[in-house]
């Protein structure tokens, strides 16, 4: 896939290849007249770019409309872009479960799968249950391994640009795993491993609340909060993959943790016992006083977390996903409590693909790849960071 028609290396056919198949794939099933309109090319030209297209598997002729062939005899040939030339996925690897996405070159998801983990699973064991996951996802799709183009991959933790995480709290032997290159030696496709929440970002701006914004601030709402962000469109990972580590925020004179906030025991919470903050809740919204001041802590943190990155970004929208989404009353004190702190305060909204968010953002990030090598002129990849 690194050459787009197989044939002529020129960067003037690069060019018109990249501008035919882009037209094809956004145009549903044009004649060769639609894409000689559309393109601004010439038809010869048109004409030989779908012939090397054709040779290279990333085009076949459409079948004929038989309305418009009752009407005008014979139609014209119209042609589509083969989604299924190849395949890419999406993974989440979280705490509780990990899951993927499975879709065609069209990033259209055709596939999905999931499975329970263990919050105190091992790296092994952990990865164990991704490659399983993806193995039944495989079978019961009938796609073949070797079609996979790439895989993206959202994980907890500071992710450096060849997949390492470099630190990663949130699961047991996480940090310094080289989880990039773990992944790679169960595919023959590029690996492309990235932070979860800022992965969550890229899904909402996609597909999700944040599809008309192009600067946005996703927070991964949990007792350790996170965030990704996006500066006009374009994922903001920092000089080392650590932008947006909002949870680490209260080592700057703040003492105490995120688990002990939520505690109406004087007992820290376990940092993944989301049973536990779900049951601190339900307490509060049933009018029991200490875990009302539980929660009103953890709004607080949470607000002056999100409060320190939109003074620093300036987004124009705030969108907050993680657990902390499905719980009542986070969304209305966190709006009223950015109006405070904020020169300009943003719009607040909750996420709109809920669990579906990371993985849904990991496989933006492989179709990302992807396009690039489809696209590209100059038959080298833009890099990642």
């Amino acid at each position: 896939m690194s050459r787009l028609t197989g044939g002529d290396p020129s960067l003037l056919r690069r060019i018109n290849s990249a501008v035919v198949l882009h037209a094809l794939r956004g145009a549903g099933s044009p004649t060769l007249t639609d894409l000689t309109r559309i393109t601004g090319l010439s038809r010869p030209t048109v004409e030989g770019v779908v012939e090397g297209l054709f040779e290279a598997g990333l085009v076949v002729e459409a079948l004929p409309d038989e309305s418009e062939a009752r009407r005008q005899g014979r139609p014209a040939r119209r042609f589509r872009f083969r989604a299924e030339a190849g395949h890419l996925l999406g993974v989440e690897i979280g705490p509780h479960r990990v899951s993927a996405l499975l879709s065609g070159l069209d990033g259209r998801v055709t596939g999905a799968g999931s499975r329970t983990v263990s919050e105190t699973a091992g790296a092994d064991e952990r990865l164990d249950q991704v490659r399983a996951v993806i193995a039944d996802l495989l079978r019961r799709t009938g796609v073949a391994r070797s079609s996979l183009r790439a895989v993206g991959v959202g994980s907890p933790g500071i992710v450096e640009a060849d997949g390492t995480v470099r630190l990663g709290t949130a699961l047991p032997g996480w940090t310094g795993l080289a989880l990039g290159e773990r992944l790679r030696r169960s595919f023959r496709c590029p690996v492309l491993v990235e932070n979860d929440a800022n992965a969550a970002a890229v899904a909402e701006h996609w597909k999700g609340a944040a599809t008309e914004s192009d600067d946005i601030v996703f927070v991964l709402a949990g007792l350790s909060p996170g965030a990704g962000s996006l500066i006009g469109g374009r994922l903001h990972r920092g000089f080392g993959g650590a932008a947006g580590e909002i949870g680490a925020l209260h080592l700057l004179g703040r003492g105490v943790t995120p688990e002990h906030l939520l505690s109406t025991t004087g007992t820290p919470l376990e940092p993944l016992d989301e049973q536990a903050v779900a049951v601190v809740f339900a307490k509060a919204r049933q009018g029991d006083a200490e875990a009302q001041a539980a929660v009103e802590r953890f709004l607080q943190r949470l607000v002056h977390d999100v409060a320190a990155l939109a003074l620093a970004l300036d987004p124009e929208l705030v969108v907050v996903g993680g657990w902390a989404a499905g719980l009542d009353g986070v969304l209305e004190p966190l709006r009223a409590e950015l109006a405070r702190y904020c020169l300009r305060p943003p719009r607040v909204t909750l996420s709109l693909l809920g669990e579906a968010a990371v993985a849904t953002g990991a496989l933006r990030l492989a179709l990302d790849h992807v396009e690039e090598q489809l696209f590209a002129v100059e038959g080298a990849v833009t890099a990642r960071r």
